[in-house]
């Protein structure tokens, strides 16, 4: 005979996919019924309309339909109460928490990809990198900063509405990484107007209020240039480590030079150089193009004393995979640019300190 108690040792090992905490810890476990073979529970939802629900009652009725002498399994829903729920936020967060997470004293490494202007591929290296670090088997947050070019949620693949525990936004997840922007929070098709204090008052709230969990990288994807959103990043995320994305042509790493004063300026260190969109490769005779010659990564990373952390070819999968939602790091693992995205991913998280991920 399956006892209760053994129900609730199956459902402590059952994760909350948003929160990564045991749903039993978390309180989300309200009745347990064993009569013979079946099982009946109920799972307290965080929040109404929860769009996770339907993974929660699977690894739910998967994880106590595996226990011996269990023939049936029922997993009914019901919502927490405004108690309940306030008890849960303050259990993840530990207490009230307004400041910034990611002071001096944080774990978690912040990486800021800057580049000096738009139309370098940015954002496309910064989703990759993200993805790659996680496949890395590191825990990854990225933070889509460029709040007027917002491109992060199409690139990878995530289209609903973060949820809100109060105070407290839980980020959504998507290739194993951490995400949050303006995008998810506005139609696609609506561009944001705001002058700086709007934007100081967003970005302080994706830095502060968001349930990021201490990951082990942050990854803010800036928006091209040296304008509002820097400044206010910089004293945000103080010991923030900067690296500087351009392409080969000489006009491109002149702007990006731009980029590495800011970081200058505002003292975050420049870890790198990643130079996009370097050479292009015939697919029919393998002849090697360098469409954009001049070298701009390479003097970049001469001019400012850093390494050039890696060029990445110029490939149409790229964009493709992009547009999809699935960087090419996971859409394409085997092609030129995935094999030197994770180099550099892996060149990134040696130069800012992390620690080599093992088991």
């Amino acid at each position: 005979m399956i006892t209760r108690d053994e129900v609730i040792a199956a459902l402590d090992r059952v994760l909350d996919p948003e929160l990564h905490r045991s749903i039993v810890a978390l309180g989300m476990v309200g009745s347990v019924a064993v009569d013979g073979s079946r099982v009946a529970i109920t799972i307290k939802l965080t929040v109404a309309g929860c769009p996770l629900k339907a993974e929660i009652q699977r690894r739910v009725s998967e994880a106590v339909a595996v226990l011996p002498g269990v023939e049936g399994v029922q997993v009914g829903l019901d919502t927490m109460t405004d108690e309940e729920r306030a008890g849960v936020r303050d259990n993840i967060i530990g207490g009230p928490r307004k400041d910034s997470p990611f002071g001096p004293d944080s774990r978690t490494k912040v990486i800021l990809v800057a580049s000096g202007k738009g139309g370098v591929g940015k954002s496309s290296v910064t989703c990759n990198l993200a993805v790659a670090m996680a496949e890395a088997g590191y825990s990854v947050g990225l933070l889509d900063a460029d709040v007027y070019g917002y491109s992060v949620p199409r690139m990878m693949g995530a289209d609903r509405q973060p949820v809100m525990m109060d105070d407290l936004i839980i980020p959504v997840e998507s290739h194993g990484v951490r995400l949050m922007s303006i995008g998810f929070m506005t139609a696609d098709d609506n561009p944001v107007i705001w002058r700086g204090p709007m934007l100081h008052k967003a970005l302080t709230s994706f830095v502060t209020e968001v349930f990021w969990d201490d990951p082990d990288v942050l990854l803010v994807d800036l928006p091209p240039g040296t304008g509002d959103v820097s400044l206010s990043l910089a004293g945000l995320l103080p010991s923030a480590h900067v690296v500087v994305v351009t392409t080969p042509q000489l006009t491109a790493q002149r702007v990006a030079r731009r980029a590495a004063a800011m970081a200058d300026r505002v003292e975050l260190p420049v870890v790198g150089v990643i130079e996009n969109m370097s050479w292009f490769i015939a697919p029919d005779t393998g002849a090697r193009y360098e469409v954009f010659a001049g070298g701009g990564g390479a003097a970049l990373a001469a001019d400012i004393g850093v390494p050039l952390l890696g060029q990445v070819p110029l490939e149409s999968d790229v964009a493709r995979a992009g547009d999809e939602g699935l960087p090419v790091v996971a859409a394409r693992p085997d092609s030129a640019a995935a094999k030197e995205l994770r180099v550099i991913a892996t060149k990134v998280a040696q130069a800012v300190g992390l620690a080599r991920v093992t088991g």
